[in-house]
């Protein structure tokens, strides 16, 4: 069975979810470490409360990106991490990064890529107009909010939708596609 990391900043409901589909069963890995940018992350109280190993890296320890990455990557290899799995991890990742664990990091972004990268993409579609975005799952590499797409799921904008409503229903396909996602790439189904 492989292991997996997840790399959260935040709240960590996309982890909450991947931790539920674990007790679940429906993904078949090994959640051996949460990686944390923020000591406050609710992502790291969710892994504790589960027994998960968790890590905090503060950024302010390191002189540049690639030292912090350097860093993570020596954890990640210390708890056996075959693939990475970011979770509202805010930080870009550098080429060190990316390269060591080369299309073995899946994202999970809140819009249909390539459109509205960043770290606002559902605000900034609801902004622009648009009748549909969606969720987007993808292999990471050096851009931002780029590399291979690995699946993709609509999201209609429906007349008088407001933001807050267009998010919570974001997050619920979040939460359903990401395991998904993950299970088959545990299981070996996805072109790595």
């Amino acid at each position: 069975m492989k292991n997996f990391a997840v790399l959260a900043s935040g709240k960590g409901s996309n982890l909450q979810a991947i931790l539920n589909a674990i007790k679940k069963k429906k993904i078949k890995a090994n959640l051996n470490v949460v990686v944390s940018d923020n000591r406050n992350a609710l992502a790291l109280k969710r892994a504790i409360k589960e027994k998960i190993a968790t890590v905090v890296v503060d950024p302010k320890s390191f002189k540049s990106r690639k030292d912090m990455d350097k860093a993570i990557v020596k954890e990640l290899k210390s708890f056996g991490i075959d693939f990475v799995v970011l979770a509202g991890y805010m930080r870009i990742l550098s080429p060190y990064f990316v390269k060591a664990y080369k299309n073995k990091i899946l994202n999970i972004h809140p819009a249909l890529l390539p459109s509205f990268k960043g770290a606002h993409a559902i605000r900034d579609a609801f902004r622009y107009g648009v009748k549909t975005t969606g969720v987007t799952v993808h292999f990471v590499d050096e851009k931002v909010d780029h590399g291979p797409v690995i699946a993709q799921e609509p999201v209609q904008v429906r007349n008088k939708e407001t933001l807050k409503s267009l998010e919570a229903r974001i997050h619920k396909v979040e939460h359903k596609l990401y395991p998904e996602v993950i299970s088959r790439f545990a299981k070996g189904h996805l072109n790595e």
